[in-house]
């Protein structure tokens, strides 16, 4: 059967989309169709997370953002990027399609910046075509954006070293940047920080970091009309609308649909002061003292910071549901409880103890 024969017969069966070849031109050369070859130089064009954390903040800049909060959080292979940002928004028939290659609001203009060329309309194909999910969360025009990234680290990597922080020095101009430190998730939201400096505020923490750190801010800017008019928290700018939840659940639930998953519990300790806000990335990392020569400061930027804090009721109530819990050991085995449970509350654990005394 001749080579264009064979090309049509598959097509047929199979279905023109899994046909990835145009024309066979033999002696082992083929014409890739269009789509076949955007994809595989999506496939090329984005190496690792670090090359989709640059993407995504060099997209929120082009939005006209002022802030940008970046969420980051994993569990296991998997880990999740969160890019909320106060910029330009994205019309909600336009969700789903502004991850198709060549799609891009510069219609005249395309940046040329220290990462090279943007808004060739490839960087989001590019990045769903890497990445296990992409999304827009929740986006409109005006009213700022938040899209959510999952990338599994065991098929797209990072640099194996993503605590440490880069260093960060002079220039020949007296301006800061960047001099050392792994090419890591942390150097790279720094360089983007350092090129953006005096026009885009960078936050990068936890989930429940950015969470405070939104309701925090978007307290001071939520005027009395916005709180007493809000009839639909959609109507509002998306970095507000933490702000304006009630209780626990409704900042649950309003984070959830930013993309920042939390459980009422986190929520709770959001509101109740317990978890710090974030300040701009630079003011981590940066001292703006009189020292000439400004230095990185000794700061993990994924680290949840806030240390875990038990009210003394919250402990009460734990203790007595542990003793009731310690009944059925204690019937079983002829023990009791010599005193109540000791409960200790560490940065990472929560450590009971039960002294028992054995019934003779």
């Amino acid at each position: 059967m001749p080579d264009d024969d064979l090309l049509g017969f598959i097509a047929s069966v199979s279905g023109d989309d899994h046909l990835a070849i145009e024309e066979n031109l033999g002696d082992g050369f083929v014409r890739l169709k269009t789509a076949e070859a955007e994809r595989r130089q999506a496939k090329h064009d984005i190496r690792c997370v670090e090359d989709v954390v640059i993407e995504m903040l060099r997209n929120a800049r082009d939005a006209h953002a002022k802030s940008i909060y970046l969420a980051v959080s994993r569990e296991g292979s998997l880990k999740t990027l969160v890019f909320i940002d106060d910029g330009d928004g994205i019309p909600n028939e336009m969700h789903d399609r502004i991850f198709e290659p060549r799609v891009t609001s510069k219609l005249e203009t395309m940046v040329m910046d220290n990462w090279g060329v943007h808004g060739r309309g490839m960087a989001l194909y590019s990045i769903r075509s890497n990445a296990d999910d992409a999304r827009v969360c929740t986006s409109a025009p005006s009213m700022g954006s938040s899209l959510a990234i999952r990338v599994d680290l065991d098929a797209l990597g990072e640099r194996t070293d993503q605590s440490s922080l880069p260093v960060i020095g002079r220039d020949e101009e007296g301006n800061p940047v960047v001099t050392s430190g792994p090419h890591n998730v942390n150097r790279t939201v720094t360089e983007f920080a350092l090129d953006v400096m005096g026009s885009v505020d960078v936050f990068v923490g936890s989930p429940a970091e950015i969470a405070t750190t939104l309701v925090n801010r978007g307290a001071v800017r939520l005027t009395d009309v916005q709180l007493l008019f809000c009839d639909d928290i959609g109507k509002l700018p998306v970095v507000l609308r933490p702000a304006v939840a009630g209780d626990a659940a409704e900042l649950a639930t309003a984070c959830g649909n930013l993309g920042l998953e939390m459980s009422e519990r986190t929520a709770h300790r959001i509101l109740s002061g317990q978890i710090e806000p974030l300040v701009p990335l630079l003011d981590q990392l940066v001292d703006h003292g009189h020292d000439d020569r400004p230095q990185a400061r000794e700061v993990d930027l994924y680290k949840d910071r806030r240390g875990l804090k038990i009210s003394a009721d919250d402990l009460s109530a734990f203790s007595r549901a542990l003793e009731e819990a310690f009944a059925t050991m204690s019937d079983r085995y002829y023990i009791e409880l010599a005193e109540e449970p000791i409960i200790r509350v560490g940065k990472d654990a929560v450590t009971v103890k039960f002294p028992f005394d054995k019934e003779l």
